[in-house]
C-alpha cells in the first residue's frame, strides 16, 4: 500500500517483519519521529526509546526532552481525555494491531535514516495509519480462504457459551467486522449454529462510534442480498443480523443497563472506555500478551533477579546516607549492579521495551488506562469457566508506601 498508493521507494517491500520488536501500548512521537514507552506518571523509560529501529541513548533523549518527565498536554493534548487529541505530540498504539503497524513505521523511517532521506515523521505515521487500515478487507479476504490456517479453535468456547445460556444469561456480540467474515471466523470456532447462542448480533457497528453517536439507526442485514434494509427496527430479535446502530438504542430495545451488563473487548480505549464511564457497564479486557507475561513472570531465573532487585535497591536506600570512603564505594558497586538487574528483568519480557504491563517499577501507560476502564482482565475469555456464573471478584486491597512498613516489616 505505501509503495502502491503513496509512492514510497520499492525497497520497502524488502524490509521483514519482526514480531518481537515492538509491545502494544508504546506512543509515537509525530513532532521528533521516536518511538517511545511512558510509564503511568508519564515518564519516559530510557533506553526503550527508538528512531526507526536504531535506540536513542539516554543523552540524546534527556536533551531532546529536557526532561523524563513528559507535560501532560505534551501527551494527551489540552482536553486531557482518553482519546487521541490532534493538538497532542503523541498516539498510543494500543490495539491488536498496533505491533505490525509500529514495526512499519520504525522500518520506513530506518530505511529513511540510513538513507539520508528527508521525511516528515507525521507524514510518515499518517501515511502507514491510512495503509494498515486499508488492507483490513484484504487480510479478510485471506483468512476467510484458508480460515484453518489464520484461526486458532478453542475447544473451550462453546462450552464456556453453554454454560452462560444454562445459567440464563443474555449474550450478545457487537463488532466491526462485517457479516461474512464473522460468520466464516465463528462458524469454524463454535459452529455453523453459533448464532444460536446470541440473542443479539450487531455486525459493523464502527466502534467506538457505536458508543458515542446518538442518531445512527440501527438497521436490519438481508443474508440473501448480503446489503442492508431500510425498514424501522423497532425491536432486536434472536438469529436476526443487525448492522451498525448505537449503544442507547441497544440499551432501549433491550432493557440491559448499568452493572446488570458485562461487556469484554480487546482494545481498553475503543472497546470499554465509554461503556464504563458513560454507561457504568461492567467491562472486561481480553489481552493476548498476559500469557506470555504471566509464563515470564513463573520463570525460576526472573523472580530470582527481581527478589534480589527488592533486596539491593533496600540495602542501597539503608546505606546511602552513610559518608564512610567504604560505605561509598560499595554504593557504587551496588548501583552498577542494581542498572544491570533492571535491564535483565525488563530485557526479559522484551529486548525493546520490556514489559507491557510495567516500565523498569511503575505502571505502563497502558496499564493506567487498563485499570481505569477495565474490572477485570484476562489472556482468555475462557478462564472464566473456572469460577461460577455468580462469582464475584473482589478488589485486592494495595499497599500505599506509607503503609508498607507496618503490613511487611
Amino acid at each position: 500500500m505505501l509503495v502502491k498508493r503513496f509512492r514510497y521507494p520499492d525497497d520497502i517491500l524488502e524490509l521483514e517483519y519482526e514480531p518481537n520488536f515492538a509491545v502494544r501500548g508504546l506512543h509515537y512521537d509525530v513532532e521528533k519521529g521516536l518511538l517511545v514507552k511512558l510509564d503511568s506518571f508519564l515518564q519516559l523509560q530510557l533506553g526503550s526509546v527508538y528512531r526507526g529501529r536504531t535506540k536513542v541513548e539516554a543523552d540524546e533523549v534527556l536533551k531532546l526532552y529536557h526532561n523524563r518527565l513528559l507535560p501532560i498536554a505534551y501527551v494527551e493534548g489540552p482536553n486531557n481525555s482518553y482519546r487521541h487529541n490532534t493538538n497532542s505530540k503523541m498516539v498510543q498504539l494500543a490495539d491488536l494491531f498496533s505491533v505490525p503497524e509500529m514495526c512499519l513505521l520504525c522500518n520506513v523511517i530506518e530505511y529513511f535514516e540510513r538513507n539520508r532521506i528527508d521525511y516528515n515523521p507525521e507524514i510518515v505515521f499518517h501515511d502507514v495509519r491510512t495503509a494498515m487500515g486499508s488492507c483490513h478487507p484484504i487480510m479478510h479476504g485471506k483468512v476467510m480462504l484458508n480460515t484453518e490456517k489464520y484461526i486458532e479453535r478453542n475447544p473451550k468456547l462453546v462450552k464456556f457459551f453453554e454454560k452462560l445460556q444454562q445459567a440464563g444469561k443474555n449474550l450478545f456480540l457487537v463488532t466491526n467486522s462485517p457479516y461474512s467474515f464473522v460468520n466464516c471466523g465463528m462458524s469454524w470456532l463454535v459452529g455453523s449454529n453459533w448464532r444460536d447462542f446470541f440473542d443479539v448480533v450487531i455486525v459493523q457497528a464502527r466502534k467506538p462510534k457505536f458508543f458515542t453517536d446518538e442518531s445512527r439507526p440501527i438497521r436490519l442485514f438481508d443474508e440473501r442480498t448480503q446489503s442492508h434494509l431500510w425498514d424501522r427496527v423497532f425491536k432486536l430479535e434472536k438469529g436476526k443480523i443487525y448492522y451498525e446502530g448505537s449503544v442507547r438504542q441497544l440499551q432501549e430495545l433491550k432493557g440491559w443497563r448499568g452493572h446488570s451488563v458485562l461487556y469484554f473487548g480487546d482494545h481498553p480505549y475503543s472497546d470499554l472506555a465509554d461503556v464504563t464511564l458513560k454507561h457504568s457497564w461492567r467491562t472486561g479486557a481480553i489481552i493476548s500478551e498476559l500469557a506470555h507475561e504471566i509464563k515470564t513472570l513463573n520463570r525460576v531465573d526472573f523472580k530470582m533477579s527481581a527478589n534480589w532487585l527488592q533486596m539491593l535497591t533496600q540495602l542501597i536506600e539503608e546505606t546511602q546516607d552513610d559518608e564512610s570512603e567504604a560505605a561509598q564505594k560499595c554504593l557504587r558497586d551496588w548501583m552498577d549492579e542494581r542498572d544491570q538487574l533492571r535491564n535483565k528483568t525488563k530485557n526479559v519480557f522484551n529486548e525493546q521495551f520490556g514489559s507491557v504491563f510495567r516500565t523498569y517499577h511503575n505502571p505502563t501507560y497502558f496499564s493506567r488506562r487498563l485499570f481505569r476502564f477495565a474490572d477485570i482482565y484476562t489472556s482468555d475469555i475462557t478462564n472464566l469457566l473456572k469460577f461460577s456464573t455468580t462469582h464475584t471478584f473482589y478488589p485486592r486491597r494495595g499497599v500505599m508506601p506509607h503503609e508498607y512498613a507496618s503490613h511487611f516489616i
